[in-house]
């Protein structure tokens, strides 16, 4: 039996929580991680109620939301004669033992490629390594746009016909935060030191 939009509702996050764990200009202690699945030729043909979900961390030392979305992906049983494409919108860029499961995760399911876009770069433990070995394991990561809050607002908030508001230095945040990311997976010589925003 197919979900319909009231089934997906249950899904949805508030706007609150939304707003408290995505913004770019604060450091919130939890992990929210947003996606969809979607076959990689953009045909339709994962069934609507299992193509988009939102998972988050457990607290203290509970398992990441990464390692949750792992598991949804997993129980799916996605046709492995097909290519789909998994789209994540996170609160934090993953950390290093995260980066390294989805890494494994990846090469045992070749027909499934990921796309990251992180609203800030999670900057604890060899965080560095974890990012470039993931995007050296062909993973796209970026910082979130305006237009990609925006679209996780659309998407994954029950915003009630309200539209997205950014914050203040929404953008100016997002480029800051881009600016060290694409310095991280350059690999910029030895010495370097990010700059924590």
């Amino acid at each position: 039996m197919e979900a319909g939009p009231e089934d997906w509702d249950r899904h949805l996050l508030d706007e609150n929580t939304f707003t408290q764990n995505f913004r770019n200009d604060h450091n919130p202690s939890k992990t929210y991680l947003c996606y969809q699945v979607e076959l990689s030729d953009g045909s339709s043909g994962v069934p609507l109620d299992q193509d988009k979900d939102i998972v988050q961390n457990e607290g203290g030392r509970g398992q990441h939301a990464e390692l949750f979305l792992l598991e949804h992906i997993h129980s799916r049983n996605l046709d492995q004669k097909l290519s789909y494409k998994v789209t994540c919108f996170l609160s934090w860029t993953p950390c290093e033992k995260c980066a390294e499961e989805i890494i494994r995760f990846l090469a045992k399911n070749r027909h499934v490629s990921l796309s990251i876009l992180a609203s800030r770069i999670y900057t604890m433990g060899p965080y560095v390594k974890g990012l470039r070995r993931l995007y050296d394991a062909g993973v796209h990561i970026s910082i979130m746009t305006f237009r990609d809050f925006e679209y996780c607002w659309q998407t994954f908030v029950d915003h009630q016909e309200t539209p997205f508001q950014p914050w203040a230095d929404l953008d100016r945040r997002s480029q800051q935060l881009s600016q060290q990311l694409r310095a991280i997976l350059q690999k910029e010589p030895e010495g370097w030191t990010s700059v924590c925003l």
